[in-house]
């Protein structure tokens, strides 16, 4: 519901460059790089700040992206105001930041992670450090998502995909390389063939 009420907020500021075409080619990369930079979070609490309670959350949904157009839309509108309980009025450039502490009051189960991140890739967008997405560039990625979603689906077996056929590419008389786990951190072994030894 938000993402439509979203769209319709977007068609409306067609003259400050925003519209339908705007909406479509950034809200696929507010799925893309707000995912990427959640993944990258949760990664790095796991191993460098080694919070085990992050191997188990699991970030699925859309609100990344919906806060992410919160964001941009609060951004191109700053003189807007936004009451609060009927008292309290705050600048519209803080409602990404009410909603996100709102939001983990009410469903504690939300991803606070994840909707930061959409915050800030928001923030990344709306200041215009994200730019120059077009209609090319928005094909392609959506290409390449299709192409890594089914060769995905292939690979873990979840669909048969007769027309597909994925071959295993180790060859035997090339030099491998591996992450072996020792101790505490992670050492790098290559193996060679005894062909290529001589």
């Amino acid at each position: 519901m938000s993402a439509l009420w979203s769209l319709g907020v977007i068609e409306q500021l067609g003259h400050i460059g925003l519209g339908v075409e705007y909406y479509l080619q950034y809200t696929l990369l507010l799925v893309v790089l707000s995912g990427l930079l959640v993944l990258g979070m949760y990664h790095l609490l796991i191993q460098k700040f080694k919070i085990e309670y992050f191997q188990r959350v699991t970030a699925v949904g859309y609100s990344c992206v919906v806060f992410g157009w919160m964001t941009i839309l609060s951004t191109k509108q700053p003189s807007s105001k936004l009451e609060l309980f009927g008292f309290l009025s705050l600048p519209i450039s803080f409602a990404p930041f009410e909603s996100l502490i709102f939001t983990s009051i009410i469903v504690p189960q939300a991803s606070f992670l994840g909707h930061l991140s959409g915050i800030i890739v928001g923030y990344s967008i709306a200041w215009g450090l994200i730019h120059g997405m077009t209609n090319y560039w928005a094909v392609s990625m959506f290409g390449w998502i299709v192409l890594v979603f089914v060769f995905s689906l292939k690979k873990s077996g979840a669909y048969d995909f007769d027309f597909l056929e994925i071959e295993s590419v180790a060859d035997l008389s090339l030099p491998s390389v591996r992450f072996v786990g020792s101790g505490n951190g992670r050492t790098l072994q290559m193996s060679a063939s005894p062909d290529l030894l001589v």
